[in-house]
């Protein structure tokens, strides 16, 4: 890090706490550390990319069930959805697809992607799959998921999630990430490396109360050290990095 590291670590952990990237180059300012929000935002972009490829290393270990679901999200003033693949027992953000109309044709597409993701990061299928009605996620399901030998991933379909108590976890997910998109109020395109950053810090930062103060990380048996969690990912990938291009070069 060419800049302070409890700047840089910081600014990540206001930023996606909640605050603007203007509110966080204030908030800095506090702490005698005086960035523009385009440096921070340089941060994000640049730490991320570094953190992302190195968890993308690690498997968490998730349960046999899993939760899909899409939200609306704005790319540049436009409408676009986001698919998002949750594990049911410890709502660990398994993964994300940034696409179109859950109703068009190329829907199945978006929905089989984010299935294949799901497959990468846990290295396994679930046992048992539950979303909404669209018809894209049966589909998908039935293309990267159902397989005639034992055993059978079950796939459980609500046809309106509304009023069924059962969906609490994918609403509060979806409310947490709703409340995100409120104050970056647009993403610039589709790969934002924001969503990453957000996955990242829903993951493996913020601690959550219903796994006793554990982040979904943890309770997927992902242990990071210490109380400074962005300082210590960003180091641990740094150091990944570092001993992967000594291997290259030998």
């Amino acid at each position: 890090m060419k800049h302070n590291p409890q700047g840089i670590t910081a600014a990540m952990q206001l930023y996606f706490s909640g605050e603007s990237l203007r509110n966080t180059s204030k908030s800095l300012r506090l702490i005698g550390i005086v960035v523009s929000h385009q440096t921070i935002c340089n941060w994000i972009q640049k730490y991320t990319a570094l953190m992302d490829k190195y968890l993308a290393q690690i498997k968490p270990q998730v349960s046999d069930t899993w939760r899909a679901d899409e939200m609306i999200l704005k790319i540049k003033g436009n409408k676009k959805y986001m698919y998002a693949l949750l594990d049911d027992e410890t709502r660990y953000w398994i993964a994300k697809e940034v696409a179109g109309d859950k109703f068009s044709r190329e829907a199945p597409e978006y929905a089989s992607q984010l299935f294949k993701q799901g497959k990468d990061v846990a290295g396994k299928k679930p046992l048992t799959l539950i979303t909404d009605g669209v018809h894209a996620y049966e589909l998908a399901y039935r293309r990267e998921f159902y397989a005639h030998q034992k055993p059978v991933t079950k796939h459980v379909e609500h046809v309106t999630w509304r009023g069924d108590r059962g969906n609490q976890k994918m609403e509060a997910f979806n409310g947490t990430v709703r409340s995100r998109e409120k104050v970056m109020r647009s993403l610039k395109r589709e790969d934002s490396p924001i969503l990453d950053g957000y996955r990242i810090f829903h993951n493996h930062v913020r601690p959550h109360m219903a796994l006793d103060g554990k982040t979904h990380a943890e309770a997927c048996g992902i242990q990071v050290k210490g109380e400074k969690k962005w300082l210590t990912i960003i180091q641990n990938a740094s150091t990944n990095g570092l001993i992967n291009r000594k291997q290259a070069r030998n």
